[in-house]
């Protein structure tokens, strides 16, 4: 259905009526959902003194997957193609599961995951029904220590499934995460009273996260400009969606009126600025599209509002859930942090409805304390290595899916890193 809409949206040209356009597409979504219509409609809770269990009732028969994820223990199971509409209750009182989180952790991938309270294996049996399926996922004591991460993957939810450290298939592919250095080109972003970039910055800012998210292993990082490029806002968060990121991390440094203001802040995507501050940052950084042609500046219909408005809440439920994330993991490194580091605002670059996305502010050019260390290469690499090690811990650690830390002689000298935006060609 999101493929659908891309093409269709990207394939209109002059002022078609909203109206119009939304009535073809929803009439092409109810073909396209007679073929496949995944969606989870309920999901339900028990708990006894030797298990935990999670019964999820699905219209259609999607894929699933079962991980466990380390450091802290989870268990998760991934529903491929498919969408939530089930209200999530927190677990009855038991002795496996502490806390559920749920969303999509791609265009592609809606996930919960069960934060363990002790050692425990996983197992999941389906029970068919009239237009869809019954997945049950049961957590049962185990003496065995944690075996590496694994995944199990079939067509279907996995029948009788057993411990995960049994059952290794083959290693989930690997994290992506798009990386957006703010501004570029003729765009320079705030300028500090000496005369920094913030551009020059930024870029800097996503270079270092780079190297330390290659340094885990197992990642893939691509980055929506390597130079002093401009690039459009709405292509920045499309770069999102056509590389399928994991997380979109937008990087910026801003200035404001405040000049004894300094520290991190974590933006996620809300309608309404959480205060006063997060509205003039987003109108800041959203003023970058005057830079932009006559194309991009133009209104977009609203198609994804009309039919993607369930995948939009559930993308930035799970944004909301790294934000909180990210800004603890700062915080225990000791990277300085604004009052209220965690906030939200309208940001264009966030708004692709299926891609996880934050925007975080590493600091102000206002600031000549905060400017020191922007600058500064050490600094860089420390915030730089405070993040990514929140991202591993947030997407399952370092070890998930079969990666490792990578070494000089393997990984390490190979970058995965790409320009993620096709240069503008000349009229």
């Amino acid at each position: 259905m999101t493929r659908f809409v891309q093409t269709l949206v990207s394939g209109c040209r002059g002022w078609l009526p909203v109206a119009v356009l939304a009535l073809l597409a929803i009439f092409a979504w109810r073909g396209e959902a007679h073929a496949r219509d995944l969606v989870i409609t309920d999901m339900s809770q028990s708990a006894g003194k030797g298990e935990y269990s999670a019964s999820f009732v699905l219209r259609g028969k999607p894929q699933t997957r079962i991980l466990r994820l380390a450091n802290p223990d989870r268990i998760a199971i991934d529903f491929i193609d498919t969408l939530s509409a089930a209200s999530i209750a927190a677990p009855p009182e038991n002795g496996f599961v502490e806390s559920i989180r749920h969303g999509l952790v791609s265009s592609n991938r809606y996930r919960f995951i069960f934060r363990l309270k002790r050692q425990a294996f996983a197992a999941i049996r389906t029970e068919e029904r009239p237009g869809g399926q019954v997945i049950v996922l049961s957590i049962q004591p185990s003496d065995v220590a944690p075996g590496p991460v694994a995944s199990v993957e079939a067509p279907g939810a996995q029948p009788e499934a057993t411990d995960l450290k049994q059952n290794a298939a083959k290693p989930e592919r690997k994290l992506t995460i798009v990386l957006d250095p703010g501004h570029g080109g003729i765009d320079n972003g705030a300028v500090s009273r000496s005369g920094t970039h913030e551009k020059d910055i930024n870029l800097e800012l996503a270079f270092a996260l780079r190297d330390s998210l290659l340094a885990k292993g197992g990642v893939r990082v691509v980055l929506t400009r390597e130079d002093d490029t401009f690039i459009p806002l709405d292509a920045r968060a499309a770069a999102g969606r056509r590389e399928r990121a994991d997380l979109f991390i937008s990087i910026h440094a801003d200035s404001i009126r405040q000049s004894a203001l300094r520290g991190a802040t974590v933006y996620t995507l809300s309608e309404t600025a959480s205060d006063e501050l997060s509205r003039q940052v987003a109108a800041a950084e959203n003023a970058s599209d005057r830079f932009a042609g006559e194309e991009w500046q133009k209104e977009k219909p609203d198609v994804f509002d009309i039919l993607l408005d369930l995948t939009r809440r559930e993308t930035v439920s799970f944004s909301e859930h790294f934000a909180t994330s990210l800004v603890h993991d700062l915080a225990t490194r000791d990277i300085r942090l604004i009052n209220r580091p965690k906030r939200s605002a309208g940001f264009k670059v966030l708004k692709a409805p299926d891609v996880p996305s934050v925007l975080v502010e590493f600091g102000f050019l206002s600031n000549r304390q905060d400017e020191r260390l922007l600058q500064d290469d050490a600094w860089r690499e420390e915030v730089a290595a405070a993040t990514a090690d929140a991202v591993m811990n947030f997407f399952g650690g370092t070890e998930q899916g079969g990666r490792r830390g990578c070494t000089a002689a393997d990984e390490c000298d190979k970058s995965t890193t790409k320009t993620a935006i096709d240069r503008p060609k000349a009229d």
